[in-house]
């Protein structure tokens, strides 16, 4: 029979250790088996004495009622009735198997006598009271919080152990190999070299190395080829939409990948339910490419670590996970999201989505750090909402279990991470700044998905206008050239400052002023991609703002090209505008010029969409409509050349 990785795990318990879970493990699975009915025998309070000093602290033993199909409420676990009893028995036969070994000198054990143990068991678990607690030599276990809090304190606790334990499937050799055989390595690695060598040839002093482009190569693989968002699947019978109704009961299979869940996708017209396991296994996750945030971090982590990178899984407590990627060029943590295609924006979640945030947990191999402060430039606020747990206990808590996690790891590399996070420690005494990219709404999911999570707009709930701020002004080399000369190229989804050394500033966004209700879409099946406005909006618009007063310069000449498409009744509309002068223009892929900005200290170029018929109205208008293959070395290109003013 095999043997699950939490049975695996609680096997390399200490004897005593392991008999002493395994004797509460199994009165747990045998209450349930033997009283189906009774409700009582379904749920275990974290707060519960015994329960929290035989069973948490002990490696492996709390993931076992996990594999048994229990589930984590709020003071609870709990065994739901869609849950499989056929998992529980497997675990639990495993369980007993082991400790009939233990108890026996190898022997094996009737059935009569495995039953006659059981009800030992049972009857011995009835006879201690709640206030008994074991000692134990485990090094990660818990201080007592006061009492007010302890329910809290432990399924907190239990919510670090569960991470802090998955993160280890991220290391099998096997597994990662699996992930490599998916990733087109040789394609990223190629593409990455290329990019660095370009940035140390537009800057000698750039400090970035390999890893750091890497990362940005598979973001972009993962999300525009690999991975898929489901909001709801299309009925596997007639293809119609369907809708998220109650939730199915797990099979077999399922549960063996961690699928605990399974969604109920309704086809209203044809009757039809299709199931949607969401799956926990990274493994799995390589073969079904799909799912929403949970799924797509996990996945991508794994791919991350199976290249070679250094990462750690990221849990949000507002219901978010992501991933972060040790730059060793830069010496930090760089914040990786692969539904976004976002680096290094950690502000996007509190800024651009508008999430209250309070713990933010980085899981690894080697430690768990909690990093909220790199996610928030409002200190005092975040504070105030960290009330599940005492902060002295969630120091302990979390020492605790990176000195049992680093137990087995060489001086250099316990100084190597104590130095890391003394660097954290310092980055985060100071609120970090807002970058531009990190003033949007979020972009992954459905509107109405997004607009039920409040994450369709940035930090002002009150309007639906994203304002980005970028500036565009001089540099030295251009005041010296009298020229500013900008592409961007929506297949890369980058601009090229071709006046400055050919400077590249990767995303759509960086470089916009002002943007209203627009994204970025990538359609996968068709490989091609475009800008066009949100779902639900009739309205749109995105500028570019061009400033050269700071510099002592005025514009002596304009030139603009874009790309647009309409479809159906879709609009777009064009114009560069400059104090009172508005001038319109086509987005027919031409370059025209406008001498009568000459003079003036600034300018804007203005893109509004509108119109298009039905539910896709808004994909009607559309702006720098390319294929992701696409040669074409500019989508948008604008020269302004200037004099002195």
């Amino acid at each position: 029979m095999a043997v699950s990785p939490a049975v695996t795990t609680l096997f390399e318990n200490s004897n005593e250790v392991f008999l002493d879970a395994a004797k509460l493990l199994l009165t747990y699975a045998d209450n349930i088996l033997r009283y189906p009915n009774e409700e009582k025998y379904r749920s275990i309070r974290i707060g519960n004495p015994t329960f929290s000093t035989k069973l948490l602290p002990i490696k492996g033993a709390v993931e076992c009622l996990f594999e048994m199909g229990f589930e984590e409420a709020e003071t609870h676990l709990v065994f739901p009735k869609s849950a499989s009893v056929e998992q529980l028995k497997l675990i639990r036969e495993s369980i007993a198997a082991e400790r009939d070994q233990r108890l026996h000198g190898g022997q094996p054990v009737p059935p009569t006598a495995q039953a006659a143990v059981a009800t030992v068991a049972a009857a011995a678990s009835a006879s201690v009271p709640e206030s008994s607690a074991a000692a134990s030599s485990q090094p990660v276990t818990p201080p007592p919080p006061p009492p007010s809090s302890l329910e809290s304190s432990m399924s907190f606790f239990v919510t670090l152990q569960s991470n802090f334990q998955h993160v280890m499937l991220y290391e099998n050799p096997e597994l990662q190999l699996k992930a490599r055989s998916c990733i087109p390595h040789q394609q990223l690695s190629s593409a990455a070299q290329h990019k660095l060598k370009e940035a140390k040839g537009a800057d000698p002093e750039c400090r970035l190395g390999i890893e750091d482009f890497l990362v940005l190569e598979l973001l972009r693989w993962f999300k525009q080829d690999f991975f898929s968002w489901v909001d709801c699947l299309p009925c596997s019978r007639c293809g119609g939409p369907t809708q998220n109704g109650s939730s199915l009961s797990p099979t077999a299979d399922d549960l063996r990948w961690g699928a605990q869940r399974v969604e109920n996708h309704y086809c209203q017209s044809c009757r039809l339910s299709t199931r949607f396991p969401r799956y926990n296994n990274p493994e799995k996750l390589l073969e079904t490419r799909r799912g929403r945030c949970g799924e797509w971090a996990n996945c991508f982590t794994l791919c991350c670590r199976a290249v070679g990178l250094e990462a750690r899984y990221i849990w949000d407590s507002t219901d978010h996970v992501w991933t972060e990627i040790y730059s060793a060029a830069q010496r930090r943590w760089l914040h990786c999201d692969p539904c976004e295609d976002a680096c290094d924006k950690p502000l996007l979640y509190e800024v651009g989505w508008g999430k209250k945030l309070a713990y933010v947990l980085a899981f690894s191999k080697d430690q768990v750090v909690d990093v909220t402060w790199r996610y928030s430039w409002k200190h005092p606020e975040v504070l105030s909402r960290r009330t599940r747990v005492q902060e002295a206990w969630l120091l302990h808590t979390i020492n605790g279990l990176n000195a049992s996690r680093q137990q087995s790891l060489s001086p250099d590399r316990k100084k190597e991470l104590t130095e890391r996070l003394l660097v954290e420690l310092v980055e985060f005494i100071s609120p970090p700044k807002k970058k531009p990219g990190e003033l949007g709404g979020r972009n992954s999911g459905s509107l109405a998905w997004r607009i039920a999570r409040g994450e369709t707009r940035g930090a002002d709930p009150g309007t639906s206008t994203q304002t980005a701020g970028y500036t565009f002004t001089p540099t030295e080399t251009e005041k010296r050239d009298r020229l500013l000369h900008v592409r961007y190229s929506a297949a890369k989804d980058e601009y090229c400052r071709v006046s400055d050394n050919s400077e590249v500033i990767r995303s759509w966004d960086q470089c916009v002023w002002r943007k209203e209700s627009v994204f970025r879409k990538v359609e996968s099946d068709w490989q091609m991609v475009y800008v066009a406005r949100t779902e639900g909006s009739s309205l749109g618009s995105i500028s570019w703002k061009f400033d050269f007063a700071p510099a002592g310069m005025k514009i002596k000449s304009v030139s603009v090209m874009a790309r647009s498409q309409t479809f159906h009744s879709g609009k777009v509309c064009w114009h560069v505008q400059a104090g009172q002068i508005t001038t319109e223009f086509s987005g027919d892929g031409k370059m025209q010029s406008f001498q009568s900005l000459s003079g003036s200290s600034e300018v804007t170029v203005v893109a509004g969409l509108s119109g298009g018929e039905g539910e896709t109205s808004w994909q009607h208008s559309q702006l720098f409509r390319e294929s992701l293959e696409g040669t074409e070395e500019s989508s948008f290109e604008i020269l302004i050349h200037l004099e002195d003013a």
